[in-house]
């Protein structure tokens, strides 16, 4: 599976020298830098600067984004991390699958695109399901259009952060939408949501907001609408309890760094004109797909080295073992890993201040127990003052070839703060089956204290998520049920029909949940599932704006409740209930 690389390489060989801190709050000892060498970004990150010709950055782009534009690009081996060093250029960027569009300015002002950095459909109808895995982060973003519009129709995993829209945005493109994910951006105008089913925007500014059908969510966005619940979709969260922006390549001084923005409580707008700690690149052990393994990932680790993983597919045949507190794993390009011989891809002790940012992760043929751990089983240490952040992780079970997992991402240390997850076993593509794409659980929660803002989580075998720490919050919850199993008789448990999709544990005495939206579509069989949520019974009020809807398959399928046997049941004729 190691991937075709593009023939066009445009990188410039500079000098780099830099002083760094640590990526909390106490400053480390200064690390002395040594030359970096921009060639082992690899063939696949591609840099442009203002000297070079518009008309040739244009083509490159134009000829980058071609073979990803398809439906069959949605599972291509290709990976790309596009680059821009500050200045202005006037450019139409299309973004197709696996295209990571990065400014390499210190703030989002200092890349200007006058044109635009778009997402289309690739259907003539304008349906935009299926636009996954694709990036946009840290520059600004001028349209030129008549209407003054960039449009990014998107689904699910494509995160834009750090940009700013000098205009309207729309994030759709004229037809369905399943999305999406905006942080720490600014939008001058109206952000149109269309028809689409869902969206979490955080810490962001923006002039006004339309559409959106099922479950639309703000935190920490001053000019978010007010709440009609359950007459408007619309869930509003003042403040963003604690949260870290993702950390940013730059472009400075004829150097390159890491930043690493600082810890925020109570946070409210975006975070660009704060002080943000940095980090030189001979800390990271940059790897490349054809270059590197676990074994020289790991060494490179034990030896204190941050990770920057490049665009490709790493295969592993063992774990990615992060042991050091405040450990920086950093992907561009959708660096995907791949779990080969039934082993997790990634483990994380329980330590403080591990940042995981930008990956994707997928199953392979030989059944893994778990694909991503956070802590060791029984973890109990507090990370209260410095806390584990994944930002932009991604899992599929399933779609490019056969895989199995038990679970996807497990965390069993406490206070780890989940920042947009799309955790997937696959419903099309390659390797997908009831009996094939094995998994149960796609998030499984053990430690106390965790904090997921933006928890996409879908089709698994039995609870979708499972919570079973105590004091966990989530911000915006989207899931869809199976759509494949095979009888009524397959799919339940304990005399219970089917499997909720959130369940909290039993034994949890506290626990809250915001703007949680369900869905299901049952192709397959007669499915009857008793309850979209499981939970004791004393914090089923701490549940707060439930969606449950019923999409399409069996006429005779139905979820008969919302939570714990309350809330109207979801069948062909009645299709949307709400709590």
């Amino acid at each position: 599976m190691k991937p075709a690389f593009f023939p066009l390489i445009l990188v410039c060989l500079l000098a780099f020298a830099a002083c760094t801190e640590t990526a909390n709050t106490s400053p480390a000892p200064p690390v002395e830098s040594t030359s970096f060498d921009p060639a082992a970004f690899g063939e696949n990150v591609l840099v442009f600067d203002t000297t070079m010709q518009m008309a040739t950055i244009q083509h490159t782009l134009d000829s980058i984004f071609k073979p990803l534009s398809t439906r069959e690009g949605h599972f291509s081996d290709l990976r790309y991390a596009l680059m821009f060093k500050p200045g202005r250029y006037q450019l139409d960027i299309q973004v197709g699958y696996f295209m990571h569009i990065i400014g390499l300015g210190t703030s989002p002002r200092d890349v200007v695109i006058e044109g635009a950095v778009r997402s289309n459909s690739f259907r003539e109808s304008g349906n935009v399901l299926i636009n996954f895995w694709r990036a946009v982060e840290n520059l600004t973003i001028q349209p030129t259009g008549s209407d003054n519009t960039n449009t990014w129709g998107v689904s699910q995993a494509a995160p834009m952060r750090r940009v700013h829209v000098k205009g309207n945005l729309r994030i759709h493109d004229g037809h369905y939408a399943s999305g999406g994910f905006i942080a720490d951006s600014k939008v001058e105008g109206t952000i149109d949501a269309g028809g689409g089913q869902q969206w979490y925007t955080r810490n962001s500014h923006m002039k006004n907001w339309t559409g959106g059908n099922w479950n639309v969510f703000f935190q920490g966005v001053p000019e978010a609408p007010a709440e009609n619940w359950p007459e408007s979709p619309v869930t509003t969260i003042a403040t963003t309890d604690r949260i870290r922006e993702k950390p940013y390549l730059v472009f400075e001084n004829g150097t390159y760094l890491v930043r690493l923005p600082r810890l925020r409580d109570n946070a409210t707008g975006t975070s660009w004109d704060q002080q943000d700690s940095t980090i030189t690149m001979d800390a990271f052990h940059v790897a490349q797909p054809e270059k590197d393994n676990a074994r020289t990932i790991n060494k490179a680790l034990q030896q204190g080295k941050h990770l920057l993983l490049t665009p490709g597919i790493y295969e592993v045949d063992e774990p990615i073992r992060i042991d050091s507190p405040g450990t920086i794993v950093l992907g561009i390009g959708l660096a995907n890993l791949v779990a080969t011989n039934g082993n997790s891809a990634l483990e994380v002790a329980d330590v403080d201040g591990v940042t995981i940012a930008g990956l994707l992760v997928d199953a392979g043929p030989k059944p893994s127990p778990l694909l991503i751990r956070i802590g060791e089983e029984g973890a109990d240490t507090s990370h209260m003052h410095n806390p584990t952040f994944l930002f932009d992780v991604f899992v599929r079970v399933g779609g490019p070839f056969a895989g199995a997992a038990e679970k996807c991402l497990v965390i069993n240390s406490s206070d780890v703060i989940i920042d947009h997850t799309w955790l997937w076993r696959a419903d099309h593509g390659e390797g997908v089956g009831w009996d094939i794409n094995r998994s149960d659980n796609g998030l499984v929660v053990n430690g106390d204290d965790v904090i997921a803002y933006g928890l996409f989580c879908e089709h698994f075998q039995q609870y979708q998520t499972l919570w079973s720490g105590e004091g966990g919050k989530v911000y915006f919850f989207q899931c869809e049920m199976p759509y494949d199993p095979p009888t009524i008789e397959s799919w339940g448990h304990n005399g219970i029909h089917g499997y909720a999709a959130y369940k909290v544990a039993d034994s949890v005495q506290t626990h809250q949940a915001y703007g949680v939206g369900i869905y299901n579509v049952f192709y397959d069989a007669h499915v009857i599932v008793d309850q979209a949520i499981e939970c004791p019974p004393h914090i089923e009020d701490d549940f707060h704006h439930i969606i449950t809807f019923w999409l399409n398959g069996m006429e005779e399928s139905e979820v008969r409740s919302i939570i714990n046997g309350k809330g109207a049941a979801v069948n062909i004729n009645n299709r949307k209930a709400t709590l």
